[in-house]
């Protein structure tokens, strides 16, 4: 097996709707390139709560959170799952979250410790690259 493909596998991730946002096409797609790509994605489905979200991730013991967004409730989701990653030692999690958040939301994000956040129209590599650098450099 190639070695790039080795080390991805062991790259997990979730990949997560919070809130009530009922679209999960991006989500699914993101998913597919991080798999694709040789990680191993759990995908939680839609209407995940920030609770639901890092319980899952605490028992999948994964490395990297993804969190897909178009409600417009990041200001009050994300701070939640980040506060909640703590609270169960988790700060070693990568969360990334994807969707439509304005740029100064996005900032505001990774002030609170959020890795990135992609906006509609990033690339699927850029994601992936992004994803396997972050996880491979917390290791």
């Amino acid at each position: 097996m190639d070695p790039q493909m080795q080390m991805d596998h062991q790259i997990r991730v979730l990949v997560a709707k919070p809130g009530l946002d009922g679209h999960d096409r991006g989500a699914k797609v993101i998913a597919r390139a991080l798999r694709d790509a040789g990680m191993e994605v759990i995908y939680t489905g839609l209407r995940q709560t920030p609770e639901m979200i890092v319980t899952a991730a605490l028992q999948e013991d994964v490395q990297v959170i993804g969190l897909s967004i178009l409600s417009g409730a990041h200001n009050a989701i994300v701070p939640r799952v980040m506060d909640l990653l703590r609270e169960k030692e988790m700060d070693d999690v990568l969360v990334v979250v994807g969707g439509i958040i304005p740029d100064d939301d996005a900032a505001r994000l990774k002030n609170l410790g959020v890795a990135a956040v992609f906006q509609p129209g990033a690339p699927l590599e850029e994601i992936v690259r992004f994803v396997r650098n972050a996880a491979c450099a917390a290791v």
